[in-house]
């Protein structure tokens, strides 16, 4: 097999990353007697896309939890999108704006429905993002500020 003369990020990658997300190496050991480590993502907004900020913030965090990890810490990276209020009611109100219509006109639980909608695009697009970039935070306890056991 000859080795390709160039490299394609998006094939090696996304194929690593799906074998090592599938095996569970990204979830707490809970190893008897290791030290725990943890770090809380600090939620991005629903409001948008990542920016530079966060895949710096994002490779920061990913080295420490890597680097526990290796040490055989029992490590978890708590994963999770936030709301942003009423910031995203303003993203949500402005593409209403771009149909020509306004909040009011949907009323109250269409216009919630909406809300919801953008969130589910938004934040599964910032997932997507942070598995690109190769955060190995435990996806199966991932979470949003405003589920049930948030909110508790």
């Amino acid at each position: 097999m000859e080795l390709a003369k160039t490299y394609t990020p998006y094939e090696i990658e996304s194929t690593w990353y799906k074998i090592w997300d599938d095996s569970g190496y990204f979830k707490p050991t809970f190893k008897v007697g290791a030290e725990n480590y943890c770090i809380c993502l600090p939620p991005p907004n629903v409001t948008g896309t990542l920016h530079m900020g966060h895949g710096f913030q994002h490779t920061l965090q990913d080295t420490l939890i890597r680097y526990h990890r290796m040490r055989g810490f029992n490590t978890l990276w708590q994963a999770g999108t936030d709301h942003a209020g009423i910031a995203t009611q303003i993203v949500v109100e402005r593409q209403l704006e771009s149909e020509g219509l306004f909040r009011q006109d949907l009323g109250r639980e269409e216009f919630i429905k909406r809300v919801w909608q953008w969130n589910k695009l938004s934040g599964n697009i910032i997932t997507a993002q942070m598995r690109r970039l190769g955060a190995s935070c435990d996806w199966s306890r991932e979470r949003f500020t405003l589920d049930e056991d948030p909110k508790r």
